[in-house]
């Protein structure tokens, strides 16, 4: 290898380095920031906390807050994107397998659950008592498409005189909604599956019965 091709390489992995460490501090600031969030709404409530009261917390400046995101709200539904792609790909999942409505209906609930499980915290401050309406709406949005979605592949042509199909995503997203907060904040012992079976049990006889016309 000649110097010159050297130096390239050199220079070239330097870059690497320098991108990765960069990445690096980049999701340490993003995480910090959140974990100052969740803490503070906990305490104080979602309206309560200022984004100064989350920069001191955090032990950052004002500026880099708005290098990373535009608005509180932006930083506490950061994570939605990410949880769509998991819960929609399980969706999927179960809309391929053979069988019933059963089988294949609401692949992507148990998921969610499971995440919940793993973040109680978090969602106990997105869909709990203590958040903001405008991310509760957030949320709801996110399960609004995913059984709308479900429903146009489980329900392509629906009969005349049927359950109108917005009456139905309205019903399994506020059952959802309502099965999600009531586990949340209840401080049940409930295991994921546990809760997610109460939730099956509930609104899959619905969308059978709506399958079934």
């Amino acid at each position: 290898m000649t110097p010159n091709v050297q130096k390239r390489a050199k220079g070239s992995g330097q870059s690497e380095n320098v991108a990765v460490a960069e990445d690096r501090r980049i999701q340490r600031t993003r995480q910090a920031l959140h974990k100052a969030l969740i803490t503070l709404v906990l305490e104080r409530g979602y309206e309560a906390v200022t984004i100064k009261n989350v920069v001191t917390r955090a032990n950052v400046g004002r500026s880099t807050f708005y290098a990373h995101y535009p608005s509180k709200e932006d930083l506490l539904t950061a994570e939605i994107e990410g949880l769509r792609a998991t819960l929609a790909a399980e969706q999927r999942a179960a809309l391929a397998r053979q069988g019933g409505v059963s089988a294949r209906s609401l692949g992507f609930s148990r998921a969610l659950f499971e995440h919940a499980q793993d973040y109680r915290d978090v969602y106990r401050v997105l869909v709990g008592e203590r958040g903001a309406s405008i991310i509760i709406a957030r949320m709801r949005a996110l399960f609004t498409q995913l059984v709308r979605d479900e429903l146009d592949e489980l329900l392509p042509r629906p009969a005349q005189g049927d359950v109108p199909r917005s009456a139905l995503v309205q019903f399994v997203v506020g059952s959802l909604m309502s099965i999600l907060t009531w586990w949340l904040e209840g401080g049940s012992d409930l295991k994921p599956a546990e809760a997610d079976a109460i939730f099956r049990l509930l609104t899959i006889p619905a969308i059978e019965a709506a399958v079934a016309r």
